[in-house]
């Protein structure tokens, strides 16, 4: 894949990286992979399971983007014109609702990672975190995706570990749900009354799916026989930003993620890369300000959490965003799913240059 360069963009504000075009070929014949494949687990909601368009001729589809304006041109075979792919990347993506239903849930990707409108109408920011990765290793590398749409950090996919805090508005206060309980808040004094939902079973559910995938490495894999848990990318925050009590708790809620996905793991040094709400600015106030805040502060760079220096970062999305808001799915532009990605992919392969993995 190393190739000709071509494509290197660069963002102010965002961390950048170069991508060089590629031309691979398929092989017939599945051969053993040497070594364990990397494997980076994308969790989020709806923008990071993908409302990019890919097919049209109009301005904000993927087509557009790279056969009329000429973006992204490690996206096409430059010597067929048709889509491209990298052979060592792995697109893995399974989504299904709720907690853990005894499946692998709903198969949207497994293959290696390209362009593919017949698996899928729409992108995340994958395409671009892959090719940029592949560009940065030679490593098997798995992008494994669980996730669906609408669901909050604080509530759905609020972590193992996590517990009830109080929040007052309105001159009452509120206990909410600590992980595992229902329902999500309830008036201090009062007696909850539990839901069919609990805290952390969207959370649950998404780990479960992306463990089934991992126990069948072979099929999603092939030639696969051992994999570690090498990093994990995270773009959420959009419905936590519709109550005050879960926008104020982000940031903790953040630290209490990367925490239990590291412990689940087994993987006390997996990189964890998260990308802020394309809409939000920074000075941004109210409860999208409160969001951006948390998802700065525990950048490693900021100093706040001296455990995360090195190894957790944060990708600002606002310059990269063709427009529209994460509610919207930021009209559903193709670029800005692929500049976001390219930038979360960059600053990946930047926490990944001191480690074990052979980078180029």
């Amino acid at each position: 894949m190393k190739q000709a360069r071509g494509g290197v963009r660069s963002y102010s504000g965002a961390i950048s990286g170069g991508i060089y075009a590629t031309t691979t070929t398929t092989t017939t014949t599945v051969a053993p992979i040497s070594g364990k494949v990397q494997v980076y687990i994308m969790m989020g909601q709806s923008n990071m399971l993908g409302e990019g368009h890919i097919s049209g001729s109009s301005d904000g589809t993927l087509e557009y983007a790279t056969k009329t304006k000429g973006l992204y041109p490690y996206l096409l075979d430059s010597s067929t014109g048709e889509w491209a792919h990298v052979d060592n990347v792995r697109d893995v993506a399974v989504m299904g609702s709720g907690g853990p239903t005894g499946t692998i849930g709903a198969v949207h990707h497994n293959e290696w990672i390209s362009v593919n409108p017949s698996k899928k109408s729409t992108i995340g920011p994958e395409l671009g975190i892959g090719f940029t990765m592949a560009n940065a290793t030679d490593a098997p590398t798995m992008l494994l995706k669980s996730c669906i749409g609408n669901r909050a950090l604080g509530w759905d996919l609020l972590p193992p570990g996590s517990e009830q805090y109080e929040y007052t508005s309105g001159g009452k206060t509120y206990v909410y749900a600590g992980y595992g309980e229902s329902p999500n808040r309830w008036e201090k004094g009062t007696t909850p009354k539990p839901i069919s939902w609990y805290a952390g079973l969207q959370y649950d559910g998404d780990i479960d799916r992306a463990d089934r995938v991992l126990a069948d490495l072979g099929t999603f894999y092939p030639g696969a026989s051992d994999y570690e848990v090498a990093g994990f990318f995270w773009w959420q925050g959009d419905k936590d930003r519709y109550d005050t009590g879960l926008a104020s708790r982000y940031e903790l809620n953040l630290v209490n993620l990367i925490t239990a996905l590291r412990t689940k793991y087994s993987a006390p040094n997996a990189k964890f890369v998260l990308a802020t709400l394309g809409q939000t600015e920074k000075g941004a106030t109210g409860n999208e300000g409160l969001i951006l805040d948390g998802m700065f502060a525990v950048d490693g760079k900021s100093g706040k959490y001296p455990e995360f220096a090195g190894n957790v970062a944060t990708v600002y999305s606002h310059p990269l965003s063709k427009g529209g808001a994460s509610s919207s799915h930021y009209g559903q532009n193709a670029e800005t799913y692929m500049n976001i990605g390219e930038a979360m992919g960059a600053a990946m392969a930047e926490l990944l240059q001191g480690d074990s993995i052979s980078f180029v």
